[in-house]
């Protein structure tokens, strides 16, 4: 345990998170999803929901901004602008965390492919159906000088 992290972060998930650079996806997945098949790298992370996980998650991540769309969550099957609870409860704690990002829907096969291009997997025990996202890392940005304590921009004063 540490000071500051949700206990959720496991050791392989905070390297994961640490190991992933800029532009890098990770998918957050239910109990159905086929992480096995589709991650190249798979964190598992059972007994716990997608909300849950994805709060800690997003807790640590910074999302990109460089691009439109960095945050992308799985349909009720081909009906792109359908929300069940579950795709509810993922868009307002994106919106917790990421207040100016919105939450984009892909439609089967374009979320599998992008799962499957994606750095790592988290496969969660979530029951829920189509209870998935893709969130895509961005940057943390240094201080500008002076907002730090010596007035200058050091290369490690985050």
């Amino acid at each position: 345990m540490l000071k500051g992290l949700d206990p959720l972060l496991s050791p392989q998930l905070l390297s994961t998170l640490r190991e992933m650079g800029h532009g890098d996806e990770i998918a957050i997945v239910d109990g159905n999803y086929p992480g096995v098949e589709h991650g190249r790298r798979l964190i598992r992370l059972d007994g716990h929901g997608v909300v849950p996980v994805l709060d800690a998650v997003l807790s640590v991540l910074p999302i990109d901004d460089f691009v439109p769309e960095a945050i992308f969550r799985s349909t009720v099957k081909a009906e792109r602008d359908k929300l069940d609870p579950v795709h509810e409860e993922m868009i307002d704690c994106c919106a917790k965390h990421e207040p100016h990002r919105q939450v984009t829907p892909l439609v089967g096969q374009d979320f599998y492919n992008r799962v499957r291009a994606a750095y790592a997997v988290i496969q969660t025990s979530e029951p829920r159906l189509y209870a998935n996202i893709i969130l895509r890392k961005g940057v943390i940005y240094p201080k500008a000088a002076g907002e730090g304590a010596k007035g200058a921009v050091e290369p490690f004063d985050y």
